[in-house]
Formats: structure tokens, C-alpha cells, sequence
């Protein structure tokens, strides 16, 4: 099965606390990838993003770090950055190197245990875990937390989580996504359009109510609006500059938007982050074709894996 790690130079690793139902994730490129990213949604929370933009001094990035917790949940690159300096991976100021860690976070402190966020320690097992291997899935990490569907509030809400996929192009030109599902609307079968998670129509229902419905017809509730973000990160091995990553990302958001409806709203901190680590050429409209494509299979298998938690049910668990 193709995931994320199958991109050369790339690594994830997870921390995951199921008693607080929280975590991290971290995605490690030590050799340092070209980055870029593109933000859609109203309430993004972020630490290090500058240095993904095109005139900025740092060429390079050495890991993205993707959290639970909230804003409390950006003290966990700190972790992340202690552990790169540890093996002199960063931008070299000359009497150290610095670690180089875009940060994006989601909420999700309503489902667990709202005083115990991801951490400087939690960052730093992240690095720990981290493997070229196949990633875990579903509940876990960044992904432990997460939920999808709260337009009628957490009671109707279901169960988010984390998933990865990728696919190679000809001429050896490979794309993956890893992505973090924590979405306001419902989670879509892309080819079939039907929800697969999302607002149930009642707090013990098996029913979906259909969330842009929802939004169209007035009927949303405005406790845990904010509450809410998809995160992707895209990986590839083809060559580019930081203004084509972020192209690259601007494209992949149509992943977002064929799989969660609504999506990109004001409610939701949606961003998609890009990394290039590799010196192939490739066309950008196959990348970012490909990208789009990668987060539509990613949401499906991070929402398909995920496990109920904290009263929340899963995809897994209505099936039955």
C-alpha cells in the first residue's frame, strides 16, 4: 500500500496519548525539502511559517510538526527542534544549527482531557517514533483527537483521524499525502458523493443529516464552531522551488474540497503544507493533479481507520 513514507528522504513519527485523547505527529525530512503551503481556512493556528514563502533567507525546512491541542499544541516543536539539533540538522548559524519546524494545529480538547496537551516531551517521542515504515493510521498522533461533523455541535459529531496515500507518475515521479481530518462538515465519498462520517441527526443516531443542508437551511449551532481544521501535508521527490510548492498546495486543496462538505469555511483552520525533497523534473499540472489526488484518498483512509473515542463514534463503528 502506498503511503506518504514512500517518498525518498521522508519520515513520520507519532505520539499518541489515548487517555487524554491527544497527539502529535511529526514529518521529518532531515536532509532539508523546499517548502510551501496555502492556507484556506478562517481559523488556522501556526507557529514557522515564514520561512515557506518565496524571499525568505531560509531556503529549506527540516521537519512540519502537526498537532493536537490546540494553540497550547505549538509548545510540541520545541521537542521537535531539540531533537534535530541533537544530530545538527538545521539552518547552520554558525554556533548551531536551527531546526527549521513549520507547525499547524488542530482543536481538540473538548474530547478528552483539555489540561493535558501534546508538549515539548510529546514533540520529541514524535522524533523518536519516527520511520520510513508505514505510518499508523486513523487514531493516532495528530489523528487521536480529531472529529468530523460538529454543524449541529459534538453530540451529532463522529470520529476524524489521520491517513496517508500516494501514487507514483511516469518517469519515477512519486506524490503522497498525509492528512489530518478534523472537519466542521461531513467526509465524502469522492466518487460516490455520499457521506461516509459527519453530522448524525441525533446525539445516539445512525443517520446523517447532511451538513451543507444544514448550513443552507440556518440550522447550525454556534458552540464549537472554531473548532475545527483539516491539515495535509504533501511530499514529492520531483524539483521545486518554493512559489511551485505552494502551487502545489493551492492545487491539492481540491482534495479537500471533493471529500468535505462544507470545507474551507471560517470555521476551519484548513491548510495543506508541501515538501520537496527530491531533483526530478515534472510538470506542475501532474503534481498538483496528483496532490488533489492523494488528499481525497488520504481523508477516506484517515476517517475509515479511526477508532471511537472519548463517547465519539467512528466510521468502523456505525458499520456494524
Amino acid at each position: 500500500m502506498p503511503f506518504i513514507t514512500d517518498i525518498e528522504g521522508i519520515e513520520v513519527g507519532h505520539a499518541t496519548d489515548l487517555d487524554a485523547i491527544t497527539g502529535c505527529t511529526v514529518i521529518l525530512c532531515k536532509e532539508g525539502a523546499v517548502g510551501g503551503v496555502d492556507i484556506r481556512g478562517g481559523a488556522t493556528g501556526t507557529r514557522e511559517l515564514d520561512p515557506l514563502f518565496s524571499g525568505h533567507l531560509v531556503e529549506k525546512v527540516h521537519a512540519i510538526l502537526l498537532s493536537g491541542g490546540s494553540a497550547f499544541g505549538l509548545d510540541a516543536s520545541g521537542g521537535v527542534m531539540k531533537w534535530l539539533e541533537e544530530r545538527g540538522i538545521g539552518f547552520d548559524v554558525g554556533i548551531t544549527k536551527v531546526p527549521i519546524v513549520p507547525t499547524a494545529i488542530i482543536f481538540d480538547l473538548w474530547i478528552g482531557n483539555p489540561k493535558k496537551r501534546p508538549d515539548f516531551s510529546m514533540g520529541y517521542l514524535a522524533c523518536e517514533n519516527a520511520t520510513s515504515q508505514l505510518p499508523g493510521e486513523g487514531s493516532v498522533g495528530a489523528g487521536t483527537g480529531a472529529t468530523v461533523g460538529k454543524v449541529l455541535g459534538v453530540d451529532h459529531a463522529m470520529k476524524g483521524g489521520i491517513g496517508s496515500w500516494a501514487m507514483t507518475l511516469p518517469g519515477g515521479v512519486k506524490v503522497g499525502a498525509l492528512t489530518v481530518v478534523n472537519a466542521w462538515g461531513d467526509v465524502l465519498d469522492p466518487e460516490t458523493r455520499q457521506v461516509l462520517v459527519g453530522t448524525r441527526t441525533t446525539a445516539k443516531g445512525h443517520e446523517f443529516a447532511e451538513s451543507t443542508k444544514l448550513v443552507l437551511e440556518a440550522k447550525t449551532v454556534t458552540q464549537y464552531n472554531t473548532q475545527n481544521t483539516t491539515l495535509s501535508v504533501i511530499a514529492t521527490n520531483a524539483l521545486l522551488r518554493k512559489a511551485q510548492a505552494s502551487r502545489i498546495a493551492t492545487m491539492a486543496q481540491d482534495g479537500l474540497a471533493r471529500s468535505i462538505s462544507p470545507v474551507h469555511t471560517q470555521f476551519d483552520g484548513d491548510l495543506v503544507f508541501v515538501l520537496s525533497t527530491g531533483k526530478l523534473r515534472a510538470d506542475l499540472n501532474l503534481l498538483g493533479v496528483a496532490a488533489a489526488e492523494t488528499v481525497s484518498h488520504s481523508i477516506t483512509r484517515a476517517v475509515k481507520s479511526a477508532k471511537s473515542l472519548g463517547g465519539i463514534p467512528s466510521w468502523e463503528m456505525l458499520r456494524k
